[in-house]
């Protein structure tokens, strides 16, 4: 047997792919659904904690720059594991699913905070003082005015770092959450094959390579326009 031949029977067995392709079928829309959470909590919670934070009050900011500095260094794997395995010491249980939709939207949560806020702190003070100048109260200014501004300016690294958190899903093979990855992972140990690892990226491909190239197209729109 030569060396490709022994290749294609390792990671293109089409016996093993066959029986296998189902399974990494039903781990990439567990994938899809838990990547819309992610997406869904992370980007809002992001937001609203940049709204707050934007209305000066002092102990609550540097509340929220402490939880959004804690979660922006700390790995995601770790969040995963201590809310799976260390939670339920303290007498709260969680599915792997949610443990994982929670870790990486308060990554995420953290991330979009902060770009959030780089927006909002990036229009021109010219901007608030007019708005005084013609009788507009905080609240109004910042809804009508500031925050439309900020949300289109951050787009771009928005859509950036939302893409490199939720590739992130995988980590949740490691609480037994049957993602892409956990499905392949199973099939390699119950087939004694790495083809179920292959089917696997190749599902990642499908799943992440447009969102990639969305997240380009949104880039490049924004940059035409500025």
């Amino acid at each position: 047997m030569s060396g490709w031949d022994r290749f294609a029977d390792s990671f293109l067995n089409a016996r093993v792919a066959a029986e296998y392709t189902p399974k990494i079928i039903e781990g990439l829309w567990l994938t899809l659904a838990l990547a819309g959470c992610i997406i869904v909590t992370g980007v809002l919670v992001g937001l609203l904690l940049a709204v707050i934070r934007a209305m000066g009050l002092r102990p609550v900011n540097w509340l929220i720059i402490f939880v959004v500095d804690l979660f922006r260094a700390l790995p995601p794997l770790v969040i995963i594991v201590l809310l799976y395995f260390g939670l339920p010491a303290a007498g709260v249980s969680m599915s792997g699913f949610v443990a994982a939709w929670l870790a990486l939207s308060l990554v995420l949560m953290a991330f979009a905070e902060e770009i959030f806020w780089a927006g909002i702190t990036a229009i021109p003070t010219g901007q608030w003082e007019a708005s005084r100048s013609l009788g507009l109260g905080f609240l109004v200014t910042f809804a009508l005015i500031i925050l439309p501004q900020a949300v289109r300016m951050v787009i771009p690294p928005l859509v950036n770092r939302t893409i490199a958190i939720t590739k992130g899903t995988a980590l949740a093979s490691v609480v037994a959450v049957p993602e892409i990855l956990g499905a392949a992972q199973a099939g390699v140990s119950f087939s004694f094959n790495p083809t179920p690892l292959t089917l696997g990226a190749i599902a990642y491909l499908v799943l992440f390579l447009p969102v990639v190239i969305a997240g380009r197209w949104v880039e490049q729109h924004y940059k035409a326009k500025r």
